[in-house]
């Protein structure tokens, strides 16, 4: 009579940001597993704790001394925009990552006993795929993703045709891009934009963490007009064979001059001249400008599946700039001093996560 093996026994840990070897396998999982995103990385536990002060709880599951999966939580208590816990605040992309269903099971089930102890309103997984057809879904984002084709010839030609016009002026116009090895220029060009929206920037030294943090992983490429002058920059973040455009900031020229459209190209075709095989243009709100934009440039939109456990809510959050109670406070910052707003704003945006 065969005895079948014994099912290995999964245990939950949580990483410590001091356990370098834990980290490396937990990358190295992260790298190989088709579930994971760029924002299941280490690293965003530095980030998260360091630059915005909130608690994280990285976990992951072991099995027979090797990882079966990971979930990066934050625990993002505020006062403005309440108490949740995040898989993961400042993400596009998070919730479970695993080889199994068990390992997601078992670290899932670990972030809700978490999220009950530390006494949150609710519990958020920002899955690119759905999990749980029970719980609560926010459908107000969608992502854009599309192959790089391998000649730059036929990427240009992959652009719909009023788009590549606008590709071709920003050419013509004789604009440059260059990499940025500091964020200088980047978040010049950020924080003024995001001002003229009416919404808090980031602080400067959260962009400079993520250089710090992710190294030739984290990009930023600005464009400038032919006398130098900054008009358009993006900060990016390249995993395994794709490009993520994050962070975006333009002058209010570069619409005249085709700096951003320019921009965008140039990613493109440098990363096609790295052998990348992925665009992904990121998250936009659907009806919004950059929701358009990225549709005229041939992507097509697909829905990001935000799911929420309510603990103390009967309802969603909707802390975004549609809602509109904040409609006021949007028209209120867009006239506040930029430089006022730039010192208040990291004091917001930690809040929101």
């Amino acid at each position: 009579m065969s005895v079948s093996p014994e099912t290995p026994v999964l245990t939950v840990k949580r990483l410590s940001m001091q356990d370098i070897a834990t980290s490396v396998l937990w990358d190295e999982f992260v790298m190989a597993c088709p579930d994971a995103t760029f924002f299941h990385r280490a690293g965003w536990q530095r980030i998260v704790r360091d630059v915005f002060r909130h608690d994280t709880y990285f976990l992951y599951a072991m099995a027979d001394g090797s990882i079966q999966g990971v979930l990066p939580l934050g625990h993002v208590k505020s006062w403005l925009f309440g108490n949740s816990l995040v898989a993961l605040p400042f993400a596009v992309y998070g919730g479970v990552a695993a080889v199994n269903a068990p390992a997601a099971a078992v670290l899932e089930l670990e972030a809700q006993q978490i999220a009950k102890r530390l006494g949150v309103a609710h519990l958020e997984w920002r899955n690119v795929k759905p999990r749980h057809s029970d719980w609560p879904t926010q459908d107000l984002y969608v992502t854009f993703r599309k192959e790089i084709q391998p000649e730059e010839d036929a990427n240009m030609l992959a652009i719909p045709r009023k788009q590549r016009a606008m590709v071709r002026k920003g050419i013509k116009n004789g604009l440059v891009s260059q990499i940025d090895h500091d964020v200088d220029r980047f978040f010049a060009l950020y924080a003024d934009n995001v001002h003229r929206h009416g919404t808090p920037a980031m602080p400067k030294r959260y962009f400079k963490s993520l250089l710090a943090e992710f190294g030739a992983d984290c990009e930023v490429l600005t464009v400038t007009a032919p006398d130098g002058r900054p008009l358009s920059s993006v900060l990016s973040f390249y995993f395994r064979d794709e490009v993520l455009p994050y962070y975006a900031g333009d002058d209010e020229s570069a619409r005249e001059l085709a700096a951003n459209d320019f921009k965008y190209w140039e990613l493109m075709r440098r990363a096609c001249l790295r052998g990348l095989k992925v665009f992904d243009y990121g998250r936009s709100k659907q009806g919004t400008g950059s929701f358009s934009f990225k549709k005229n440039w041939g992507f097509e939109p697909k829905p990001l599946h935000y799911e929420y456990c309510l603990y103390k809510r009967d309802a969603i959050p909707q802390n975004n700039p549609s809602n509109a109670k904040y409609k006021l406070l949007i028209e209120t910052w867009r006239r506040m001093p930029i430089v006022l707003a730039n010192w208040l704003g990291p004091f917001v945006v930690r809040n929101l996560g």
